[in-house]
């Protein structure tokens, strides 16, 4: 099955400073050692390259896997959504995953909004809805990827658009989607409360914004509990993101 698991290498990234990473001799000797050494360990498990400055960096996948991956993530029949990231590629909706086992068969299909079954109590689905945790993971890494590589490294966006970009202009692009989820439309809905007429029209409720659990794939209505101030309130770190701050969701080795 196409799932977000499927795109979870992309989170194994760092890029750290040579400044840094000289105050640290031991482990310095040894990553050269074994960028020289073992090429069949950095060309297929794990990429260690240095951009032939001040930067290494450190990610499972090469340059050449994270294109492909990015084929998928950014393709909307795939996993880009208007508001995010899919849990669930949405070409499962017409094509299940299907699998059999001691004579049954068992399907996984897109499922954007709620669980159709009764698993983990029905109330939780990563099948198909937009979960914030996992969109600023991607996020994240993302800007670290261009950290190193910079404006030599663009993809399409969104896939088949004929538009490029950069990683660091991707993990905006997303950011804004996901704020978009919280912003109102001009009837003055907002996507995440879906058709509730009371968010929209009652002036006690109409700036009222709950944080849902996961989102709708397609419609960006919020599911799940509605006060998950928790991750959904990564939202302010996407804001920060569109507003230019640099350094914001970056580890202290992406920083400049």
């Amino acid at each position: 099955a196409r799932s977000l698991v499927g795109l979870t290498p992309l989170f194994a990234v760092l890029v750290l400073v040579r400044k840094e990473i000289e105050k640290l001799p031991g482990f310095y000797k040894r990553a050269k050692w074994f960028i020289a050494n073992r090429p069949d360990l950095t060309s297929k498990i794990a990429f260690l390259k240095e951009d032939g400055h001040d930067k290494m960096l450190l990610a499972v996948p090469t340059k050449a896997q994270l294109l492909s991956l990015m084929r998928y993530l950014l393709d909307e029949n795939e996993f880009l959504s208007k508001y995010g990231i899919r849990s669930l590629s949405k070409v499962h909706k017409d094509h299940p995953f299907v699998f059999e086992m001691n004579g049954e068969k068992y399907d996984v299909g897109y499922v954007p909004g709620e669980s159709n079954t009764h698993l983990f109590g029905g109330n939780s689905n990563w099948r198909g809805p937009i979960w914030f945790p996992m969109n600023f993971l991607i996020i994240t890494s993302l800007r670290r990827y261009h950290y190193f590589y910079g404006d030599t490294l663009k993809v399409e966006c969104p896939t088949g658009s004929g538009n490029f970009m950069t990683l660091a202009e991707v993990a905006t692009f997303l950011a804004k989607r996901l704020i978009s989820l919280f912003t109102p439309q001009p009837d003055g809905s907002r996507p995440c409360h879906g058709t509730r007429p009371q968010y929209c029209d009652d002036p006690h409720w109409k700036n009222l914004i709950l944080f849902y659990e996961y989102f709708h794939g397609d419609t960006g209505r919020g599911c799940g509990a509605p006060h998950q101030t928790g991750w959904t309130a990564l939202v302010a770190n996407c804001l920060n993101i569109t507003l230019g701050y640099s350094h914001a969701g970056l580890g202290r080795y992406d920083e400049e």
